[in-house]
């Protein structure tokens, strides 16, 4: 049943791991912190009043990682909101610190692992995490070992369920062997469809999938994006979160912003229907983007040189 326009309830829901339904327009906390995603925010009672208005919509998905700051982010959702709703899932992630602006570094290790737990832990003030995220498989580190060290904290009572992040099919099968796996977290948008058949793969499983960076860059895309807001008198970032809500009913995007407002038209797509064409216009970007390239190349390249 669809809830009400600009409520988060208007995509209507979807179940992690059968254990919990959650409404298919999340917030993704990681902007909740300074540039670079690095330190505190500039503003920080607008982070608070972001986190709160987003409650007061219907948002009852937020993601978070204790490397956004790092630590910072889940600090934030846990002055803004603690103590929290009952229906309220917060996803935290692990095992990708962030050591300076605009800097990733791998550990995924067992020992590196439960440390980040017990340190979310104590951020979130929660007991049990209801959703932890390996953020990134670690190319130093057994995958299986990463995942079996989630497995055991689960058995632990410290994690609810389990998800992956930035991974492929194989990844998602290879943990499925060891633990339920209930959501995959993947860059992917309209225009960005490297991980379409992780997407397909998870709406066969039942797997939530959560896209990150909905909004793809690009002159095609832009073009295509602006044509259809134009025709909803929507934006075009509402546009790029439409088509991800129908490309699988088990996509659940996590838009993140600083701003009240930008929060408000994020969460209004929720509502917003694009038609079999427009999604089908949207759906074939990647392709007219390829052929412009080509046919720029060949221009080139039948250009003299001397």
């Amino acid at each position: 049943m669809e809830g009400k326009p600009g409520s988060a309830t208007a995509a209507g829901t979807v179940s992690l791991g059968g254990e919990v339904s959650v409404n298919r327009v999340g917030f993704g906390a990681m902007r909740l912190t300074g540039e670079g995603i690095w330190g505190p925010p500039k503003d920080r009672a607008e982070a608070i009043a972001v986190l709160r208005r987003a409650v007061e919509l219907g948002v009852n998905f937020i993601d978070t990682a204790d490397s956004y700051g790092p630590a910072v982010s889940e600090q934030i959702v846990a002055e803004a909101l603690f103590p929290y709703p009952k229906d309220l899932v917060i996803a935290t992630k692990g095992g990708w610190n962030r050591p300076g602006p605009r800097q990733w570094t791998h550990d995924a290790s067992p020992a590196h692992l439960r440390k980040a737990v017990e340190g979310s832990l104590e951020r979130l003030r929660l007991e049990c995490i209801p959703l932890y995220q390996l953020h990134i498989p670690d190319p130093a580190v057994s995958f299986e070992d990463s995942v079996a060290t989630l497995a055991q904290l689960k058995s632990e009572g410290k994690i609810r369920l389990i998800g992956l992040s930035n991974v492929t099919q194989e990844h998602i099968e290879r943990a499925r062997r060891i633990v339920p796996i209930v959501s995959v977290q993947n860059r992917y948008s309209f225009a960005d469809r490297e991980w379409d058949y992780v997407v397909d793969y998870c709406q066969r499983k039942a797997i939530a999938f959560i896209p990150w960076y909905p909004l793809a860059a690009g002159r095609v895309a832009g073009e295509v994006l602006d044509q259809v807001a134009r025709a909803h008198q929507a934006t075009s970032h509402q546009v790029a979160l439409a088509w991800l809500l129908k490309r699988s009913p088990v996509t659940l995007p996590i838009p993140g912003t600083s701003s009240v407002k930008h929060l408000e038209e994020n969460v209004a797509a929720a509502a917003l229907r694009l038609s079999d064409s427009e999604f089908e216009n949207l759906a074939v970007v990647p392709q007219l983007a390829s052929a412009r390239s080509e046919r720029a190349l060949e221009r080139r390249a039948s250009i003299p040189t001397s």
